[in-house]
């Protein structure tokens, strides 16, 4: 037996009809940087942050820092900062000539902390300077999921976000050694060097790329006339027909059962 069944759907709910499932948030996405280098350092990183709701996986790959501290492996703490102008400092930020450019001298320039991303466990600013969290030696990844913050997702929302990794080496830091061993900016227990940036990128949100020439395989097949009257098959049967008049509509498919 023949059925037929006949919906007229206006052109702005197409979206609705093809795709299933809710809005996505704005800040849902991948975002990344290649990390450039502060403080004298030597070393290299990139990072990438694929962004779901509140959940966001990092992965993040460094080399060429320093390797020890105090005869062991050197900890590089590593956060999310944001609130300010959304960009890593230049030489200029170093105020008091002092040869390290400290966390408190790039304020203005990236902001305060958002998230700390460790090796494992908390990720909020009270685990910014839990070196036993981060990450150890001069070349090490970091991979995981975890939860962010709204301050963190309005920063990559409105591109504010940098990701900096902290931690001097005291060969390469255009600095005398009682600069680089001076009390820390943010705790009198840290040298200043251990906790001053090394590498530091704007985390910037990746654009879509064109179109690959034919489309791709989706499976969805497209038939076009010589009348502006199109029909795009739809999964469970439903076909989508474009009709004069700015409407769609949709049908089922009138084959003949077997």
């Amino acid at each position: 037996m023949n059925t037929k069944s006949l919906l007229a759907v206006p052109v702005l709910a197409l979206g609705a009809v093809a795709l299933a499932g809710s809005p996505a948030m704005a800040a849902d996405g991948t975002y990344s940087s290649t990390l450039g280098q502060l403080n004298g350092t030597t070393g290299t990183g990139t990072v990438t942050l694929d962004v779901v709701g509140d959940q966001a996986t990092v992965n993040l790959q460094v080399s060429g820092l320093a390797q020890t501290f105090m005869g062991a492996p050197y900890p590089h703490v590593q956060h999310i900062h944001g609130g300010a102008a959304g960009v890593c400092p230049t030489p200029a930020a170093d105020t008091n000539a002092d040869g390290i450019i400290s966390v408190t001298e790039s304020a203005p320039s990236y902001g305060g902390i958002l998230t700390t991303v460790t090796t494992s466990g908390p990720t909020t600013p009270a685990e910014a300077l839990n070196t036993q969290l981060g990450g150890q030696g001069g070349s090490y990844a970091v991979q995981r999921t975890f939860t962010i913050d709204a301050a963190t997702v309005a920063a990559l929302e409105n591109g504010t976000a940098v990701f900096n990794v902290h931690g001097l080496d005291p060969a390469t830091t255009p600095s005398t050694p009682e600069a680089f061993n001076a009390p820390s900016d943010l705790t009198p227990d840290l040298p200043l060097g251990a906790t001053s940036p090394a590498l530091c990128g704007t985390l910037v949100k990746t654009q879509m790329g064109a179109m690959p020439s034919g489309g791709a395989d989706t499976g969805v097949a497209v038939e076009a006339s010589s009348n502006t009257t199109g029909m795009i098959a739809l999964s469970g049967g439903l076909v989508l027909v474009a009709a004069v008049g700015g409407t769609y509509a949709v049908r089922r498919s009138t084959a003949k059962a077997s």
